[in-house]
């Protein structure tokens, strides 16, 4: 059995016929879980309990699930998936800008939900072995050298000097807009970013733009990428909020 398949999830969901489902779920998947129902009695359980991340709901009794996402992200690095039925931009923008790692709306898959926690556990650990590592290395490879070894495991090379893309031997030449924003979204698999977010990372000048502009760099992305072997459909088009590389 995996780590992950051994991971403890807690499900933080008002209706509990929803709640015992996705417990259901994951305990076939092999994981343990925990259901709370209300907002007011999670950070008791956090404070007592290991969990290896949370479903959190957004509508919740007691505490809603955008106050308490701010409560965990306080005392905690814990992975937190958002669940929620409300689609509107404003609530995935702020729940995201809280330190929601992901987003699931109702109506939704099971198995989905437990595919996109399994995602979430393996960026988790991987970051954490990639801290690791550096920390061992104590900082002898440059910004450069490491950004070709966090690559290695995909063959996906970013020369920062050429703003260039290489991907077995394939090269693509890159706008430094476009370039910076396949680097912010590739250093990051997984994490959604809202084209606001994208504008203040990539537009360091202070510029100007409307945030549709993001999806003209993005288009012109793909195009390139895919002409190396980068599918077009690794930068993923998040409806409402914005986009993720998976």
């Amino acid at each position: 059995m995996s780590t992950l398949d051994t991971s403890h999830i807690l499900i933080v969901e008002d209706e509990q016929k929803i709640s015992q489902l996705l417990a259901d779920y994951f305990g076939q998947a092999g994981f343990s879980t925990h259901q709370i129902y209300r907002g007011d009695q999670v950070m008791d359980y956090i404070f007592q309990a290991k969990c290896d991340l949370i479903l959190l709901d957004l509508m919740l009794p007691g505490i809603d699930g955008l106050q308490l996402c701010k409560m965990i992200r306080d005392k905690s690095n814990v992975p937190i998936i958002m669940v929620t039925a409300r689609v509107e931009e404003i609530d995935r923008l702020l729940g995201l800008e809280l330190g929601a790692d992901d987003y699931v709306c109702k109506p939704f898959s099971p198995r989905e939900v437990v595919a996109r926690t399994k995602a979430v556990l393996r960026r988790t650990q991987l970051n954490k072995s990639e801290f690791n590592n550096t920390q061992h290395n104590n900082g002898q490879q440059s910004d450069a050298e490491q950004t070709v070894s966090d690559n290695e495991k995909n063959s996906v090379i970013l020369d920062e000097q050429r703003f260039q893309v290489e991907n077995h031997s394939k090269r693509c030449e890159l706008t430094k807009v476009e370039f910076y924003l396949f680097k912010t979204l590739m250093q990051n698999p997984g994490r959604i970013y809202s084209r606001n977010q994208l504008m203040d990372l990539i537009y360091d000048d202070g510029h100007s733009v409307s945030d549709r502009t993001i999806d003209s760099h993005v288009k012109k992305l793909r195009k390139k990428l895919d002409g190396i072997g980068i599918e077009a459909s690794s930068i993923y088009s998040v409806y409402g909020v914005g986009y993720k590389y998976e």
